[in-house]
């Protein structure tokens, strides 16, 4: 006879565990699919099918069935059960294709990629930290690495819904870009810190002519060199000049001449001001000493 399904209920493996089946456990409690104590971390056969969810164990990929694991022979995708979640909520539409692949492009592809491999070891992954919730002691018992595998879900629910929220917030101010995009001058002027980056580019920003963003930053403004593309964002368009790379304060003023100058980074892409009309006569200098035609821009 077979046992009952338990409601919003997740179930994986025991033992030692990867970013990967926590990320799949973080996006289910984010989406509101299951609750935090029916979590169970088992290999026992009878408690993995009473879970609605299971993720990385189990040897199947069936999303009809809720069940999502990437180990057994006949599975031959890239994906490991992070990914095959994230996938389910699009599916599913729980998301929708936009926050699909931002959330995908900005970590479960790497956290899928390294779960099976195919990632080079380079720096600190968030696998790693992940990986760093295991407990110290290799002979903990199964109720400590429960407790280290929620603090893992609980600290990767965070991460993503910041993620999440950061996301809706950037493509709520899409429209001042757009708005600040159809001046069609050579510098975007912002009259609020917002997130303007990604939604420049995507408004198609590689065909437009600004080279910099002026933009408030806390107390005062800032002069910022726009990249080329998406793809080159430690790049710039037009760098700030070189005579002012790694200044500040008095020197910054003495060289540009400009009473309200504060820093200007030495890699030459960020410089700021004190007010918005000192960050103005910092983007004219720019312009003049580079034999720029500015026109009624400024």
């Amino acid at each position: 006879m077979e046992k009952e399904i338990i409601k919003r209920s997740f179930g994986t493996h025991d033992g030692s565990f990867h970013a990967d089946e926590v990320c799949a456990c973080a996006l289910l409690l984010l989406f509101d699919l299951i609750d935090k104590d029916k979590i169970s971390r088992s290999r026992d056969q009878i408690t993995i099918d009473q879970c609605e969810y299971v993720c990385d164990v189990g040897g199947k990929y069936d999303p009809k069935i809720k069940r999502f694991d990437h180990h057994q022979k006949g599975y031959i995708g890239d994906l490991a059960s992070a990914g095959m979640i994230l996938l389910y909520l699009k599916n599913q539409a729980f998301i929708d294709k936009t926050l699909y692949e931002h959330l995908n492009y900005s970590l479960i592809k790497n956290v899928d990629a390294h779960d099976i491999g195919k990632t080079e070891n380079r720096g600190y992954s968030f696998s790693q930290i992940i990986a760093n919730f295991l407990p110290i002691d290799y002979n903990a018992s199964s109720k400590e690495r429960l407790s280290s595998f929620l603090k893992a879900v609980e600290f990767s629910f965070g991460h993503l819904k910041r993620m999440q929220e950061r996301f809706f917030y950037s493509k709520k101010c899409s429209h001042k870009v757009k708005k600040a995009m159809e001046s069609n001058k050579k510098y975007l002027l912002f009259e609020e810190s917002i997130p303007w980056l990604d939604a420049f580019f995507e408004l198609g920003g590689e065909a437009h002519k600004a080279l910099f963003v002026v933009m408030p930053t806390q107390s005062h403004y800032k002069l910022r060199a726009i990249p080329p593309d998406s793809n080159s964002r430690m790049k710039v368009r037009f760098p700030l000049p070189l005579e002012w790379a790694g200044l500040h304060d008095k020197d910054l003023q003495k060289v540009s001449k400009i009473d309200g100058a504060i820093f200007c980074h030495k890699g030459r892409f960020i410089s700021i001001w004190k007010t918005k009309e000192d960050a103005i006569k910092a983007l004219k200098y720019v312009f003049k000493k580079a034999g720029i035609d500015y026109g009624n821009d400024l």
